[in-house]
């Protein structure tokens, strides 16, 4: 009898959108953790982890996404680096602007200025602490489809493009949802019919909601450096096919002068 070893399939590499001596940014993919947690009991695979083996070196979350959502995830390479962004993100000079899909036709524009209780999942709402909480919203296309999906015979839904200046847990959710236009597929806050509907008929199983642009000062260089992400395929193709693709995003960087970043990245060697 011979013996056959079992194989496992390897480990899908993060996409590396800017790599500098200091500074690296990814493509965080929806679903995924950031890191390890005592409440994610079972999971395997997480973003540092996963980053830090694919590059062979120790990396410093300099923020954070919640788990359904995708898209540009900054990481400092050293301490100091590591302080220097903690600090731009606490003071507020990083702009960051996600897109999402909602149900409903959202304001043109509305700025959400609604303090939030942190959601520790152990104590009671009520219990926790309020802090302020601010964002600010934009509609940028509308779609309607035939198809009635609730009580009325059409279906109407929005690209909101989202620019949360405060960094609350699950704040641009929230926000959205205290609009009267919650996220698809947000499980807490939506309705259910409208996401079995993208679930079992548009191919959407997630969240829509992409972290598109992270903007900020490199501070080792002193430029403006903007980082990109394109959203997952899923979210990409839906929206294809509402028409919207002119609000798509793709993988890349570059300086405040419009010069692309890309020269700067490092290549990576990728462990066979």
């Amino acid at each position: 009898m011979i013996a056959t070893l079992a194989t496992t399939a390897p480990v899908a590499p993060l996409a590396v959108i800017y790599r500098d001596a200091r500074l690296i940014a990814v493509v965080k993919p929806p679903g995924m953790l950031v890191h390890r947690t005592a409440l994610a009991r079972g999971e395997t695979r997480f973003v540092l982890q996963t980053l830090r083996d694919q590059i062979g070196q120790h990396v410093y979350p300099a923020h954070r996404l919640d788990r359904p959502t995708g898209g540009v995830l900054l990481f400092a390479l050293d301490s100091e680096a590591a302080a220097a962004l903690t600090l731009a993100f606490a003071e507020h000079r990083v702009t960051k602007r996600y897109l999402a899909v909602v149900r409903g036709w959202g304001p043109e524009a509305i700025s959400v200025d609604a303090p939030l209780r942190e959601e520790d999942g152990i104590r009671p709402k009520a219990e926790m602490p309020a802090h302020p909480a601010l964002t600010h919203f934009r509609r940028l296309a509308t779609v309607e489809i035939p198809v009635a999906i609730d009580r009325y015979p059409h279906s109407r839904y929005s690209l909101m493009e989202a620019r949360p200046e405060t960094g609350r847990r699950h704040q641009i959710r929230r926000h959205l949802a205290h609009c009267g236009h919650p996220i698809i597929n947000d499980a807490k806050h939506g309705k259910g019919i409208h996401n079995r509907y993208f679930r079992d008929h548009l191919e959407c199983p997630h969240l829509l909601l992409s972290a598109v642009t992270l903007q900020f000062r490199h501070p080792f260089e002193g430029r403006q450096l903007t980082l990109e992400a394109a959203p997952d395929d899923s979210f990409s193709d839906l929206l294809t096919r509402f028409g919207w693709q002119a609000h798509l995003t793709q993988n890349g960087a570059r300086w405040e002068d419009g010069a692309s970043a890309a020269e700067a990245a490092e290549p990576i060697d990728i462990p066979l």
